[in-house]
């Protein structure tokens, strides 16, 4: 008879720390988010942990991850972190303003939130539950569900720190904001980050998101990420994940637009153990604009599951999905695209599309785009595939004097490439596309410092010219 995760220890064990542990939970809490983390664990107590009974849930088994005994570090384990002795990041030619987190909570030198020149306040998200309440508490837990999610209720009630950015009206952030969650401890950890991010109207924002370890110790990383993208507001959002096969990864990202608001995400997962991605667009304005990207490169044992679902709740609305994956030895991956067209969004534009290629008889994907429209005047596409390496076009290659493994490195690096592009900083695509042909080329594995720190400078290259493609 099948486990039901209800059961699993875990559940206990979490309800049990909290309970124990209420007075440091919620020792900065205002009583507003006093409330919510009350409603939350209670929301945790009756949901538990997601199972394969779930529709959402029914192709990630996530028995194993649950079964390991994790510790939660529920305050700070050092106040003198030097993260430059443990960490760096390197993309040639490329600057941005780099904030951490190290094992859940945020690390600074001088000051817990640092003010940019453009007026952009960045740093502790419990700091800023404290220094400015009314922007937290207006945004804060206002777009995450945790009725219905209970990997979403159980965040909000133990999340504790992370990242809170807030972009003023007006203010283009000069420099892309870095934002690197790093695991680095020798326990098996479970981590609870929760980012805040507001964009004001006519503000724009680039933001680059990675999951990094130090250490490869067992760990379950249950994040959510909460971005406000008022009226006129762009938002150019890099999600990165080359983590070590003993990490399971749960990242849920809501969005939420106003009026001719612009978004553009673009997910790259290179490696885990197992990666479930969720991410929640809804379109609360007339003329928004979301292009949501996905690229995903799985072999040996690795799973990723990437989960969207796009909300046109108003008129005149555009969205673009694009997901790819290839995956290759004992790999599986799960693609489920939502699009819904409430009734009174008409004039709505969604496309939706999932590719996939499989190197192996034994890799796996299951795919599910749908379409859920009430509207009558809208145009919308959906459409997946899952397949080998195209035959004839292998053979055209090899004539032309190029060997097999070339060739499949070719046609799946063009493959990607669709993907790679969408990347509009040009240093930080060289840097993805130097990492996706090393991929390819099964020369990557887990870097030793973050998602985009090479141990060397030496250009990776084909022995035909790519440019010519």
């Amino acid at each position: 008879m099948k486990k039901n995760l209800q059961d699993i220890p875990l559940k206990s064990f979490m309800l049990s720390l909290f309970n124990e542990n209420k007075k440091i939970l919620t020792k900065n809490d205002s009583p507003v988010i006093s409330e919510l983390r009350k409603s939350a664990i209670t929301n945790f107590e009756k949901l538990g942990f997601p199972s394969q009974k779930l529709e959402e849930w029914k192709n990630t088994n996530l028995n194993n991850a649950l079964l390991k005994n994790y510790d939660c570090i529920l305050s700070p384990e050092k106040d003198d972190v030097d993260i430059d002795k443990i960490f760096r990041c390197k993309v040639n030619n490329f600057e941005t303003y780099l904030f951490t987190t190290l094992n859940g909570w945020y690390v600074y030198k001088k000051s817990q939130l640092t003010t940019l020149p453009s007026g952009t306040i960045v740093g502790s998200l419990a700091k800023a539950m404290e220094v400015y309440p009314e922007i937290f508490e207006k945004h804060y837990g206002k777009y995450a569900d945790i009725k219905k999610n209970g990997l979403n209720a159980l965040n909000t009630a133990f999340a504790q720190d992370g990242i809170f950015i807030y972009v003023p009206d007006g203010v283009e952030v000069s420099k892309p904001i870095q934002i690197v969650n790093i695991i680095n401890t020798e326990k098996n950890i479970l981590s609870q980050p929760r980012n805040l991010i507001i964009l004001g109207k006519n503000s724009k924002l680039t933001l680059i998101h990675c999951d990094d370890s130090i250490t490869n110790n067992d760990s379950l990383i249950n994040s959510v990420n909460e971005f406000f993208i008022d009226e006129n507001a762009t938002l150019d959002y890099y999600k990165l994940q080359n983590k070590d096969e003993n990490s399971t990864i749960i990242t849920t990202s809501y969005f939420f637009q106003n009026q001719d608001s612009n978004l553009t995400s673009n997910t790259i997962a290179l490696n885990g153990g197992i990666i479930r991605n969720n991410s929640h667009v809804y379109l609360n304005g007339q003329n928004c604009n979301a292009n949501v990207y996905g690229l995903y490169l799985m072999d040996r044992k690795q799973h990723i599951d990437n989960h969207v679902f796009i909300d046109h709740a108003k008129p005149n609305c555009f969205s673009n999905e694009v997901f790819k994956g290839i995956i290759d030895d004992e790999a599986s991956a799960v693609f489920n695209g939502h699009i819904l067209v409430r009734r009174n969004a008409q004039k709505t534009n969604a496309l939706q599309s999932n590719k996939n290629i499989l190197l192996t008889d034994s890799a796996k994907v299951n795919t599910k785009p749908f379409l859920e429209i009430y509207a009558d005047d809208v145009k919308c596409s959906h459409g997946a595939t899952v397949g080998q390496l195209d035959t004839e076009a292998m053979f055209y290659i090899q004539s032309r004097g190029i060997c097999e493994k070339n060739a499949r490195i070719l046609l799946m690096y063009a493959f990607a490439a669709e993907v790679v592009n969408n990347i509009s900083l040009k240093n930080l695509r060289e840097r993805i596309d130097t990492m996706v042909v090393k991929r390819l080329k099964g020369e990557l594995t887990i870097c030793d410092q973050c998602v985009l720190h090479c141990k060397d400078d030496i250009h990776i290259y084909f022995d035909i010219d790519l440019s010519k493609i």
